[in-house]
């Protein structure tokens, strides 16, 4: 297609429609893949003129060899992932995408004539449990792995096969990835219990979609190659879980009364949902920049998004809260303490199942 293209895989998700706008912005011309669907199609009609879309199921190996020899990209950043919740309800499916399909997407672009630039979006994840009550220090890129149920198992996997290939790679561990748009992020039952068995009092670095997809297309032609970066926001960013939901509820006019939750046992150093520290992100911003949006504009950005649906959000508050208290995933059990790892068991299936 011509060689100055940079192929984005999971171009419709939270980061991959940020970053698809980043790179065309940056005028370089863009290939944007993912499954076909009705909503897809729908998206994809708000892409810059520069952005061709290619339908392609990563699963199918084929496939993805064929359009990787006819895309020949400069540059690839693959952010195709089936993440949690929903890795849970089908971890198979999950390590299809999450491993096997990135194997294939880096065997073909190696076969390629002239192999190009290969960034790779992975997460915070691959350290496990981080209890903040024993864990003192940042995360930094040599803190040792510790990969505990599947997301963070299948991710660490995906890392070494892009570590061993022979491109010019980089690997940007992301943190908490937010967006200033309301329609972009979880809703619904399963949002609601997923948000409530995470543990209030972790230590949570977020960074709004647009600088992750800052840092992503940055790391294309930085000198980067060969590096594991930290990416997260500014210091603004480091929170704790609790004041996440608690914050987006306040700018959408739901109210200042904070959603259902626990804080984590700080006798124990498992019970504690992985993605979830601060970060040493310095080297990341020395390279690539990032660091854009600080967390009280991207809540004003977000407030501002809601707009005047702030005012019938506002009257909605109460159904909110009871939607919520409905949805939490201790409602009516004893205890101090979250327990993720059972109440995801009992929502979606096995958390600790390599798939």
């Amino acid at each position: 297609m011509t060689s100055d293209a940079v192929l984005v895989t999971g171009a419709f998700g939270l980061v991959g429609g940020q970053t698809v706008q980043r790179v065309a912005a940056c005028g370089r011309p863009v290939v944007a893949t993912s499954r076909d669907s009705k909503a897809n199609r729908k998206a994809a009609r708000h892409f810059p003129p520069n952005v061709t879309v290619y339908w392609a199921d990563l699963t199918d190996a084929e496939a993805t060899r064929q359009m990787i020899v006819a895309v020949a990209p400069a540059a690839i950043i693959h952010l195709a992932a089936v993440i949690p919740p929903d890795i849970y309800r089908n971890p198979g499916l999950a390590r299809r995408v999450n491993v096997e399909a990135t194997g294939t997407v880096v065997r073909s672009a190696e076969e390629l004539p002239h192999r190009p630039r290969f960034v790779h979006a992975s997460s915070m994840g691959v350290y496990g449990p981080r209890n903040p009550h024993r864990c003192y220090e940042l995360l930094h890129t040599d803190t040792p792995l510790r990969p505990f149920e599947t997301y963070g198992r299948q991710k660490a996997e995906a890392e070494q096969i892009v570590r061993s290939s022979q491109l010019h790679w980089t690997i940007l561990r992301l943190g908490g990835v937010l967006s200033h748009e309301p329609g972009a992020m979880g809703r619904g039952p399963d949002n609601a219990y997923f948000s409530s068995l995470l543990p209030t009092d972790s230590r949570l670095h977020t960074i709004d979609a647009r600088d992750a997809a800052w840092a992503l297309a940055a790391a294309t032609t930085a000198d980067v190659v060969g590096e594991t970066l930290l990416v997260a926001g500014d210091e603004s960013h480091k929170i704790l879980n609790g004041e996440v939901s608690a914050a987006m509820m306040r700018a959408a006019g739901l109210g200042g009364t904070p959603p259902p939750g626990r804080p984590g046992n700080p006798d124990s150093d498992d019970d504690w949902y992985p993605a979830a520290d601060w970060m040493d992100t310095s080297r990341a911003q020395e390279a690539l920049g990032f660091q854009h949006i600080s967390w009280e504009q991207m809540i004003a950005d977000y407030r501002r998004e809601v707009g005047w649906a702030h005012y019938p959000l506002r009257l909605a508050a109460p159904l909110a809260r009871a939607v919520m208290k409905r949805n939490d995933a201790f409602r009516g059990q004893p205890g101090r303490y979250t327990d993720p790892w059972t109440a995801i068991r009992a929502r979606w299936g096995e958390p600790l199942a390599d798939g």
